[in-house]
């Protein structure tokens, strides 16, 4: 089976090139090989525009065309909207009750929003919890990985601990002893004896190996079908000492992408004013680039520049193959080019790019209806695996009554 991966973004409407190359990239290419959930993170957008509720709506609507139009694909990914999903709701709750508070007060992010967001109140719950929201978002479709950028670390290790945390606390049945006693006696002597001593072994040193060879016990004996896939659990969760794995911890998928930055230089940030959208009109996009600042240094065309200096060679850089920038740094070393001939290989490259994204984001905005069917059906898959999730909870917590 493929494992499953989970991503969201905050609906900021119509994305950009950096949105793109940031992030989406990676989306599409993640939907062959895993098993990929997407969603819109509509909650979050609310923990720090939480006056602004006009515009989300149309927001999420141009995000998720934009996801298409990049080539998501509903038949391999599932597409959703946070707050039809009342699960995670419910999990942020029982999450909160045994997450200490200074865990959320650590979060690099958290300190640095507040630090760069000044103008806008957020001395709110919802603010400081974000990041267990983000938490539960994750653990309710026990997704084995969580592709983020180095910024977003952070936030994947604080949801390793809360699993653990609430592994600890609640993986552990009152009859757990008994348990393992009735599994253990269903396997061979020699099996048991080996198990039992490879689990002490690593309680006593941490030693990697022990817990390698008291797993491969427990393969064994599975494979042989001596015990069922739930002894299985047990008999792993006895042996790490954490009890039952009621939600896993995720792993942090660090994977390669292209960062574009601004047209000035700086982040690609609608707020910085200095962004291309995804499907931007052509003219609009030549217009754009053909503005954008050069280095400094070349104030004529015979001055020779450093590409190192200009914001155009970083497009370059995600757009260009290698023979386009070895010309580049020819030409502007030695002012062989001027500053527009070095931009017109980045303008064809991206209304390239551009073209067929277009193409696929016609259908959905001609036919609204068709948008709206992708993310019901997303949203029944979603709320299939998160129900689930929420029963083994629930049942660990002593709330199945």
């Amino acid at each position: 089976m493929k494992q499953r991966v989970l991503s969201g973004m905050r609906p900021t409407g119509a994305l950009h090139l950096g949105h793109y190359h940031g992030a989406l990239k990676n989306w599409v290419q993640l939907q062959a090989s895993h098993d990929c959930f997407y969603f819109v993170a509509d909650w979050h957008a609310l923990t720090t525009h939480y006056e602004n509720r006009e515009v989300i709506e149309r927001n999420v609507h141009d995000m998720v065309v934009d996801w298409l139009a990049a080539g998501l694909d509903p038949e391999q990914s599932t597409l959703f909207i946070q707050s039809r999903m009342p699960e995670h709701a419910e999990l942020f709750t029982l999450l909160s009750f045994g997450t200490p508070l200074g865990w959320l007060e650590r979060v690099p992010t958290y300190k640095d929003q507040i630090e760069r967001l000044k103008d806008r109140d957020l001395a709110t719950y919802g603010f400081l919890g974000y990041p267990l929201m983000q938490a539960a978002d994750i653990l309710v479709y026990k997704a084995a990985y969580v592709p983020v950028g180095e910024d977003q670390a952070s936030h994947i290790e604080l949801t390793r601990e809360v699993a653990r945390r609430f592994n600890h606390l609640y993986g552990r049945p009152a009859d757990f002893a008994a348990q393992v006693a009735a599994v253990l006696a269903q396997l061979s002597k020699d099996d048991a004896r080996y198990y039992e001593k490879q689990r002490r072994h690593y309680g006593e040193t941490g030693d990697a190996d022990s817990l390698a060879r008291g797993a491969a016990v427990v393969a064994k004996v599975r494979a042989a079908a001596t015990v069922t896939a739930a002894d299985e659990e047990l008999l792993l969760g006895h042996l790490k000492g954490a009890g039952k794995t009621v939600l896993p911890e995720p792993q942090a998928l660090h994977t390669e992408v292209s960062k574009l930055p601004g047209l000035d230089g700086t982040k690609m940030s609608k707020s910085y004013g200095n962004t291309i959208a995804m499907r931007e009109a052509p003219a609009d996009v030549e217009h754009k680039i053909r503005r954008m600042p050069t280095d400094p240094q070349r104030v004529r065309r015979t001055d020779p520049g450093n590409p190192e200096n200009c914001p155009v060679w970083q497009f370059h850089k995600v757009y260009s193959n290698a023979g386009v920038q070895a010309q580049v740094v020819q030409g502007c070393t030695t002012a062989g080019i001027g500053c527009l001939e070095c931009k017109q290989p980045v303008i064809d490259a991206i209304l390239q790019e551009q073209q067929p994204w277009r193409e696929r984001a016609e259908p959905y905005l001609r036919d609204p209806q068709r948008l709206q069917a992708i993310i019901a059906a997303g949203t029944d898959r979603a709320h299939d695996v998160a129900r689930e999730t929420l029963q083994d909870v629930r049942q660990a917590m002593g709330l199945n009554y």
